[in-house]
């Protein structure tokens, strides 16, 4: 199941705050220099490397005087916003001393959203990764708002990795990958060396680590995102940050913390863009038929095959599908507006505008 990346092809790389920072002394330099050495050596392997980084807030925590993170947003954002200048100044000295330029990238989920924009940075993203710059992404938080947040740096990373058809996704975290169970509940859990990302056992963990049984999230937003990575056919490696050659080891295809694998084929751009970069509006439940027509027969979805809506959008807005049982099924540009659902001759979102997901 595992295999090397494509020699030549972009890698992205994310870390979180946890992995950077000592709790109550900000950033810590030897921390931030390991994942320096660990971008720097892909790069010189002949991966163009990519860096999302998580961070910022703890970076400015000693610098206001405070041990732990603000409660409230405003204090969150200028802790933010003191913290992200100290966090690029320790990547770019780092970075320096190896002769490497690095660049910050602040998205948005609201730059996503707009087509234009998302093709844009793109564009950007590449131009730099050319010239032999280290891009360095987080999320705004400074000016970030609820209905704007992608919502992790986990997903941010995914969405990356869309932008540049990176080659893998490689999470470093403070555990040795994902387990079966706890571990720290449970002596007995076991590493998960490799899986396929639509096994059961990851719909298993992501319940239990959403419901707060392994842990704050951690796990479900890796897991998340490794199957939004997996639409564009990247694999996603779950390994941990203090192990000093785990990047090089995951690109060469060695065992080392949990493989993720994807998708056979890749999702059109366009289609990529729909499902991860452009926020849902709205929800559509359908019964039993439309689904098998969406899932097997790859349909259109009809009006008559729509049993609720939900929200206040317009026709182009994206909308999710869901069917009876309350499953996921796809994600669409709706061709009507929530108050015409029910009035609808056409199809409600054509074929061509849709994601299947289920």
């Amino acid at each position: 199941m595992r295999r090397a990346a494509q020699a030549g092809r972009p890698v992205v790389v994310k870390v979180g705050s946890s992995s950077l920072s000592t709790p109550g002394a900000g950033l810590n330099s030897e921390a931030v220099q390991r994942v320096v050495d660990q971008v720097e050596a892909l790069w010189r392997a002949g991966h163009p490397t990519l860096l999302v980084t998580s961070g910022a807030v703890s970076a400015g925590l000693p610098v206001l005087g405070l041990d732990a993170p603000p409660s409230d947003l405003p204090g969150s954002q200028v802790a933010a916003a003191v913290g992200q200048s100290k966090l690029m100044e320790s990547y770019g000295a780092a970075f320096g001393k190896r002769g490497r330029v690095t660049a910050q990238v602040l998205l948005t989920r609201d730059v996503l959203a707009r087509r234009d924009q998302y093709l844009h940075s793109r564009e950007a993203l590449e131009r730099m990764l050319d010239l032999g710059v280290v891009p360095i992404v987080n999320e705004n938080d400074t000016v970030v708002v609820d209905e704007l947040k992608l919502g992790d740096n986990d997903r941010l990373a995914a969405i990356v990795s869309h932008l540049v058809d990176a080659a893998m996704l490689i999470i470093m975290t403070d555990t040795p990958g994902l387990y079966s169970e706890d571990p720290r509940l449970q002596p007995q859990a076991e590493l998960i060396s490799a899986v396929r990302y639509t096994d059961d056992v990851l719909d298993e963990l992501w319940s239990t680590s959403s419901k707060g049984v392994l842990g704050s999230g951690g796990v479900a937003t890796k897991i998340a995102a490794a199957r939004m990575a997996a639409w564009s056919g990247i694999p996603t490696v779950i390994a941990p940050a203090s192990d000093l050659d785990v990047t090089v080891k995951a690109v060469a295809g060695e065992e080392v913390g949990t493989w993720i694998d994807p998708h056979h084929s890749r999702l059109p751009s366009r289609k990529l863009w729909i499902a991860f970069g452009l926020p849902a509006r709205g929800r559509l439940t359908i019964d039993d038929g439309a689904r098998k027509a969406l899932v097997t027969n790859g349909s259109s979805l009809l009006a008559v095959g729509v049993t609720g809506a939900e929200g206040d959008f317009e026709p182009g807005d994206a909308v999710e599908i869901y069917d009876a049982a309350g499953s996921l099924v796809g994600k669409g540009l709706c061709r009507a507006g929530a108050a015409a659902i029910g009035t609808s001759t056409g199809p409600v979102v054509h074929r061509d505008d849709l994601v299947v997901l289920a």
